[in-house]
């Protein structure tokens, strides 16, 4: 679908068209075909679209990227109502992690509520100066940002990136294949030579790191136009993110329904899918969403 700059994003339409709708995004420098153990497990009861934002996963980058919460918070307005209008009106839940998530938090408060539900996965939410937990997403958001700027971005085989998933601490709680499929879903076949470039250029990744600081969004529950699930990586877990703490602050801060997944990281959908699958569904079932 094309989008209002002239770039295009790539939806995905699976599972069972009677069935309630999901839209479903990914994290950034990620890309959604390596949430499926996660998503796979709704295609016998809904219908499910799944895209890559801007720049990521599927698509073709664009030029320029305009690569910024803003604009990605248009690009989701876009991708619901071109959805709604190409296979027709339906109630729609969304399901979103990290950047994607925090991108719906924006869509919702800023442009309006589109959802019957949506369902947060670990959304970098970055509290107002002064906030308890506002230093430690401050540093987070910073080292993630250098991380970025400096990560290797040509490859000679995907086996190539896999390998490097498979022996880093921060991947090793994926589950079996994960390492694998993250690589094919985030590399492109280079368009100027051999081998293999990431989708999403480490500028682009950097950007979106950088700009988590500035957003000033800690909104309330309330402040959203339906049923907000909220759910986060692990604070009590041995090298929690700071994303854990503050989720937990904003959840009890803002009267969100809350759960953590019990010794998940932020990539929580490919390292306890069956457990975020079953809290997804808690929630559904909660609030007649099926």
């Amino acid at each position: 679908m094309a989008l209002e700059d002239g770039a295009a994003i790539r939806a995905r339409t699976y599972g069972n068209q009677a069935g309630a709708r999901i839209l479903m995004s990914h994290g950034n420098g990620f890309a959604v075909d390596a949430y499926y153990p996660y998503w796979r497990q709704f295609l016998p009861d809904f219908e499910l679209v799944i895209f890559d934002f801007r720049n990521h996963g599927q698509n073709t980058p664009a030029n320029p990227p305009n690569h910024t919460y803003e604009q990605l918070t248009r690009d989701l307005e876009r991708v619901f109502q071109t959805t709604q209008t190409e296979l027709g009106a339906k109630p729609t839940i969304g399901i979103f992690h990290s950047m994607s998530a925090r991108t719906a938090m924006k869509h919702a408060i800023e442009v309006g509520w589109r959802w019957s539900g949506l369902i947060l996965f670990d959304p970098p939410d970055v509290p107002p100066p002064g906030h308890p937990n506002y230093a430690a997403m401050e540093v987070f958001e910073n080292k993630l940002t250098e991380f970025a700027r400096n990560r290797r971005r040509a490859f000679v085989s995907i086996d190539e990136l896999t390998q490097e998933y498979l022996a880093s601490r921060a991947t090793r709680n994926w589950v079996e294949g994960e390492h694998e499929l993250m690589a094919r879903s985030v590399l492109r076949k280079n368009p100027s030579g051999d081998g293999f470039v990431l989708v999403c250029d480490p500028e682009n990744e950097a950007g979106i790191y950088a700009a988590a600081v500035t957003l000033n969004l800690w909104p309330k529950a309330r402040e959203f136009g339906g049923p907000v699930k909220l759910i986060g990586a692990d604070p009590n877990a041995k090298g929690a993110p700071a994303t854990a703490p503050a989720n937990r602050a904003l959840a009890i801060e803002g009267g969100y329904d809350y759960d953590i997944v019990e010794g998940g990281g932020h990539l929580l959908q490919i390292e306890h899918p069956a457990e975020c699958y079953r809290l997804s569904m808690e929630f559904m079932t909660k609030h007649n969403l099926l």
